[in-house]
Parts: C-alpha cells; structure tokens; sequence
C-alpha cells in the first residue's frame, strides 16, 4: 500500500510541475448551490454527450446519398427492390446492425430530452429571475442553445429520406424559399438546390453533423466559462449561517452550498447515470419513427397525417392559422403567408427572447434569485407566453382537434385564432391581479394592517 501512496505521489507531483494542478484548487471549491431544479442544465449537457456517442455509432452506418442501390437486409416488402442509400442504411441500422434499433432509439430520445432540459431550465431562470444583472449574456447564450438544439433535431429528421420525413422537411425548403430577395440563396445553402435534390442529404449531414454540434459545443463552453467566472446564483436563505465565520442571509459576496469536488462531481455522476437510465428505458420500450412502414421518399404521394416534433409544432401552428390572404407585395417584393407565419413570427419570438433580459433590466448586479409569486408583472408575461406557445401547438395539430370534436379545420381555425390573441394576454392580466393583490396583503400583514380574527 506504501508503495501504491508514493507511486500516486510521485505521480501527481510530476504532473503538478507540468500543469500547475494546485492553481486548480480554487476552483475544486467552488461552491453550488444545492437546488435541484439546477441540474436541469446538467441533464442538457449529459444529453448533448449521449447525442454525439449515440450519433458516432450511427454515423459509422449511414449512408448520405440518395443514389438507388438494391435491398438485401431483413425487411421482407422491401427485397430486390431498388432504394435510395440513405433509407436502405436506416434500415440496416434498425434490423440488422447489433444493437442498431436501440442507439437510434436512444439518439432520437436523447434529442428530445435535450431541447425539453434546455427548455426547462430557461423557464427556471426566467421565472426566478436568474437572468438578470451580471447574468444576460449566458442567457442569451442560453436562447442561441435552444434555437441550435431545434435546428440540430430538424436537420436530423429528413436523413432517413423516408416518405414521412422527406414530407414534412419539404415545409422548411419551402419556407426557406420564402425568404424575400434571399430565398433562393438560402434554400440552395441549406438544401442543395431544389429539394429533394441530389445534394440534400449529404448537405443536411454536414450540418447536422458538424456544423450545428460544433456550434453547440462551442456555446456550451461559452456558458460553462460564464458559469464558472460568475458566482453561481442563489435562492435566498432562511436565516443567517452559523460557520467560520459566520454568513450572513444577506451577503451575496459568498455562495452557500456545495464544493465542485469531491461533494458537486458525486451529484453531476448520479444526475449523468439517471440521465443515461431515463433514455434507455424509453429506447427499450418506446418506439420512434418507424421508417419501414412509410416507405422511401415518393415524390408523387403524400402522407395523410404530417407533422412536426412537439418542439417545432408551434411554427407549424402559425402556418395552419394564417390565412393566405395575408400575402402581399412591396416595392416588387412578394412577402408570403408562408413567410410571416414560418420566418417572421418565430424570429419575433426568438428575439423578444433574446431581449427580455434587457427589457426587464436591473442596474445593479443580482445574487439571489426571486420567488415568482413575488414578481407579479414578470410571472405574468411568462404565463401568458406559454399559453401563447401551447394554443400555437394545438394549432399545428389541427386535423386532429377537428377530427376528436367532429368538426372540420375551417371550423376549428377561427376559433383557434380567437384563442391565440385573447387567451394569453388573458392569463397574463389574470396572473398579474392575483398576485399584486396577493403581494399587497402581505406588505399589509407586514405592516400590521391586517388582523387576524379571534
């Protein structure tokens, strides 16, 4: 055992000379505070790692080309038959690759937990007010995550080539194409020129290969360094801290809460193994997009029921609302619905945002976070955004909503878009009154105005 001992020591001393290791020990103390809802953002991360594992594994298989070869693998419907590359990989992947179905399963749900754990945590930091000052950049840091994580899940979607996910990726090359005055630049750099084209699922691989993951992977770096430059925020303490010395509930020049290691790097490889366990328990019972049964991509048909995930159905609410006499032309310039409800609306969005740091601004630097209950205007408008996000949602499945009340879509529409611009600002303004009246008596039980019966 001595010899063990000296041999680490000779070890950790050699690397010490080269390194500086003991530089590092400032940062092994750095403290976390000890809130579980701030892990949200350790599950986004430990996502993005099963991503790029899942899609390495995937990527040693898949063929980006469209060119036509013939089928020899398990699925019996499709034997002899002439297929383009892309979909016979697939399908190699899913029936005959050891192990294939389940990484693809894993990668596909590993994608939707990444946008939902990015999600999540940005309501966190929004309802808490975590984003304020010193802390708008790795918010906005945080927005160009989310945007990134959805157009990584896009781009991923049409690889197959099937006939479902050619369909519904045609929706983006049109709304590319939309675009005024850049349209065709654009829908050429990011499709290959009319799609399907030849050029479109080699092109759509490298961005979703590389260029999207590189750029994920460098914001993710961007927030961690924030992350570790700044002071972890904190929820406010109960009482004064007994200690040496002793902390007081007010003093945000320390944080209370847990070191990096040995204490933090525990809960980060417990949060990581729940992580990996919660994914491989849904690729092993659930299901995902069943490529054999849609068949390769026919541009003469059409599937009957075409929709996006959950993360971008909101997008496609705006399409099914709009009507399209909303078109029209400026200067020669032709703005199309496809344009407003595709592009514009959801730049809005994503810009406003962007911006709500900068608009619900706070000049001096902030430490701890705020109860939602207790920022009646603030919680408001993240209410009402989420009403607006959800009736968007169901409006992108409004074949479906038609079919459940037995009604058809021109029915069901207006009545949606009745209920995109009232209920929201509805909800906001009924949050707001009941919390400032909420607020209001207890600055009034604090000031002895109210007394309680006998």
């Amino acid at each position: 055992m001595g010899r063990v001992d000296s041999l680490l020591s000779d070890a950790y001393a050699w690397a010490d000379e080269r390194f500086d290791l003991e530089s590092g020990q400032e940062f092994l103390g750095k403290a976390f505070p000890a809130e579980d809802s701030f892990l949200l953002g350790e599950v986004a991360l430990f996502c993005f790692v099963v991503l790029v594992l899942t899609g390495v594994f995937l990527g040693m298989f898949f063929e980006p080309s469209t060119t036509d070869v013939a089928y020899e693998g398990s699925v019996a419907k499709f034997q002899g038959e002439e297929l383009p590359s892309a979909f016979v990989s697939v399908l190699h992947i899913t029936y005959d690759v050891p192990y294939g179905m389940f990484i693809r399963r894993m990668h596909h749900w590993a994608a939707h937990l990444f946008v939902a754990s990015i999600g999540l945590h940005m309501l966190r930091v929004f309802f808490t007010g975590a984003y304020r000052n010193p802390r708008e950049p790795n918010w906005v840091v945080g927005t160009g995550l989310a945007a990134l994580a959805m157009g990584a899940a896009y781009t991923g979607y049409a690889l197959p080539f099937d006939e479902f996910a050619s369909t519904a990726t045609s929706i983006g090359y049109n709304l590319a194409r939309s675009i005024p005055l850049v349209g065709g630049v654009v829908s050429k750099a990011f499709f290959g020129g009319e799609f399907p084209s030849s050029a479109t699922i080699p092109r759509l691989y490298f961005i979703h290969v590389l260029l999207i993951p590189l750029a994920i992977a460098g914001l993710l770096a961007i927030h961690m360094a924030i992350l570790l430059r700044q002071k972890h925020t904190e929820a406010p303490r109960d009482d004064d801290l007994a200690g040496d010395p002793p902390v007081d509930r007010d003093d945000d020049s320390v944080v209370v809460g847990l070191p990096a290691f040995p204490n933090q790097a525990a809960v980060s490889a417990v949060v990581f193994f729940l992580t990996l366990a919660v994914l491989s328990i849904l690729a092993g019972f659930l299901p995902v997009h069943n490529v054999a049964e849609y068949g390769p991509n026919d541009p003469a048909s059409t599937p009957e029921l075409i929709m996006p995930d959950w993360f971008l159905m909101w997008v496609y609410g705006f399409l099914k609302l709009l009507p399209t006499w909303l078109s029209f032309d400026v200067a020669g310039i032709h703005v199309s619905t496809e344009f407003i409800g595709g592009v514009l609306m959801p730049s809005v969005v994503f810009l406003a945002i962007f911006a709500w740091p900068f608009v619900d601004y706070a000049s001096d630097p902030t430490h701890f976070t705020a109860n939602p209950l207790e920022r009646p205007r603030q919680t408001a408008v993240g209410v009402a955004a989420i009403a607006f996000v959800m009736i968007a949602s169901i409006a992108g499945m409004n074949n479906i909503l038609a079919r459940v009340v037995g009604a058809s879509t021109s029915v069901v529409n207006p009545v949606l878009t009745v209920a995109l611009l009232l209920v929201p600002p509805l909800f906001g303004l009924v949050t707001y009154r009941e919390l400032r009246d909420t607020e209001a008596d207890g600055d009034r039980e604090r000031s002895g105005g109210v007394v309680g019966d006998d």
